[in-house]
């Protein structure tokens, strides 16, 4: 007899907020963090989060995020969470993903589907892991079923760098013993961004140095409820603009700040069924490409960057109309450059979804050329949409009142309605409130993050474009470029066309003529 599986839904908002109220150890400001849904340095973007689970849940966004689960369970999950089998199936996934993104405006990089980009691969290739194939199809099922929120670290922090990893024990992640519960690890990844929000943490290993020895060789996922773990945390932006500002004058580092953490492991113990590679040492160093995920990473990241730029382009067009200068020419063209960079990532999008690369066990993943093309652009898109920003809004973006407390003064606010309006009959608070924002999306301590988080998202700047040239090495496209040119070539030679197309010039070259 069949036993029915009980229906299992993916979290709503409160049961996510109630899920980060455990015992993880977050450091702001010298202290610990007591709970992160109420502390003035997380709980907006917390419910940021919220609002996604409660979107899985509502008939407005629930067609386009959400599918049947392949689990047997009877639920529905986002559909990142599933390995896609067709074109079709990618390019709903691709809206899915947008979807999400919209509801933060592209700000928040790690949202919950965000890691999704691996989480899936599991259920589509769990042999991959050899002996924890078993784990991999039990965090497939249970991610799928709840869309639990998880993050990756997976960098060494900035230590040492010019020594071999196994010299910098004292730092990197690695294992430490072993009990019959699981393993024992110490050391620290980055950058965990997000992490004080999320439930589990994947830890694994990306950089331009091998990894050197089993101890190193770790690939696993971390409850952020265990004991000897902590999050050093960068300072709140949130917690910033709540102290000096309010949401008129930080619109979105008020809600939409994923704190940037250094993740700090100290004999925590990590249980064998949470492992998923360990003292294999090749697994560990080619995870990143083989199992998948660079392919998905970048189908996630392409698309939510182009939601940003969604965005930032209706953004400047607002300004830019508010300064009067809508209609000149000059800012017109740049306008024009920042919408065509926002075409192109759409259209990287598109090619990932459409044309698939085969996945394992009759899966299709995103289109890896198109994604690392994606990498290396977007690395430099966001600095030039910033500066182009910058010049053609000029000014304003300084010129404007400390705070919306400066509205409220009856003293000031005659002189701020005069001096501060915008052009075409829109008000000065109106004019504030667009250059505020915009401010915010480029030009505080929070604008400033995602700058350099755009820059450095997908990796350092020389590994994105090395990848792109081992994977034509690996895929023969490199050998088809020079094939390309040979078969140029290998139509002349010192003697002429060899091709019989072509008439050689024997009858009219001024110096070769008998």
């Amino acid at each position: 007899m069949t036993v029915k599986q009980a229906v299992r839904l993916p979290m709503t908002g409160a049961e996510y907020l109630e899920s980060l109220r455990d015992n993880r150890e977050i450091w702001l400001h010298g202290k610990k963090v007591e709970d992160v849904t109420t502390h003035p340095g997380f709980r907006n973007s917390a419910r940021s989060i919220a609002s996604l689970y409660d979107a899985l849940h509502d008939p407005k966004h629930k067609e386009i995020l959400t599918r049947e689960t392949d689990t047997g369970n009877g639920g529905y999950t986002q559909r990142f969470f599933v390995p896609d089998e067709t074109p079709e199936d990618l390019f709903k996934t691709r809206d899915a993903i947008a979807e999400w993104a919209k509801m933060s405006y592209g700000q928040m990089g790690r949202s919950p589907d965000y890691k999704a980009s691996f989480l899936a691969t599991l259920g589509a290739n769990p042999e991959y892991y050899g002996e924890y194939a078993d784990n991999a199809r039990r965090w497939y099922k249970e991610v799928q079923e709840k869309n639990w929120f998880f993050n990756h670290a997976i960098i060494n922090p900035p230590v040492d760098r010019d020594k071999p990893i196994d010299e910098v024990k004292d730092v990197f992640i690695h294992a430490v013993g072993e009990t019959e519960e699981g393993i024992l690890v110490s050391g620290a990844k980055m950058v965990a961004t997000g992490s004080a929000l999320t439930n589990y943490n994947f830890v694994a290993h990306y950089g331009a140095l091998a990894i050197p020895s089993e101890e190193y060789a770790l690939v696993f996922v971390a409850d952020m409820n265990t004991p000897g773990i902590k999050l050093v945390c960068r300072a709140s932006y949130e917690m910033n603009a709540a102290v000096t500002g309010s949401p008129f004058d930080y619109p979105l580092s008020s809600r939409f700040d994923e704190n940037d953490s250094v993740l700090v492991f100290e004999n925590a113990l990590i249980p064998w069924e949470n492992v998923l590679v360990y003292k294999d040492i090749e697994k560990a160093n080619t995870f990143f490409a083989e199992s998948g995920f660079l392919h998905r990473l970048t189908f996630h990241g392409v698309t939510r960057f182009a939601v940003k730029l969604d965005f930032i382009s209706g953004l400047l067009i607002k300004a830019l109309r508010g300064n009067g200068t809508d209609s000149f020419r000059g800012v017109q063209a740049q306008i024009g450059e920042v919408i065509a960079y926002r075409n192109m990532f759409w259209a990287m999008s598109d090619a990932m979804a459409l044309n698939p690369e085969k996945g394992a066990n009759n899966t299709v993943l995103p289109n890896l050329e198109y994604g690392l093309a994606y990498r290396v652009f977007m690395s430099d898109g966001w600095s030039h949409v910033k500066n182009i920003v910058e010049t053609v809004v000029a000014g304003s973006l300084i010129v404007q009142p400390s705070s919306a407390a400066d509205f409220k003064n009856a003293e000031l606010r005659p002189i701020i309605d005069k001096l501060y309006r915008g052009s075409n009959g829109i008000e000065a608070e109106e004019k504030i409130k667009v250059i505020k924002l915009l401010w915010d999306a480029i030009g505080t301590e929070y604008g400033g993050r995602h700058e350099l988080y755009e820059r450095n998202y997908s990796g350092n700047n020389e590994n994105i474009r090395l990848e792109n040239l081992i994977t034509a090495k690996a895929s023969g496209q490199a050998q088809k470029f020079e094939d390309f040119v040979q078969k140029c070539m290998d139509d002349y030679n010192l003697d002429g066309w060899v091709n019989p197309t072509w008439i050689n010039n024997d009858d009219v070259h001024a110096y070769g003529k008998k």
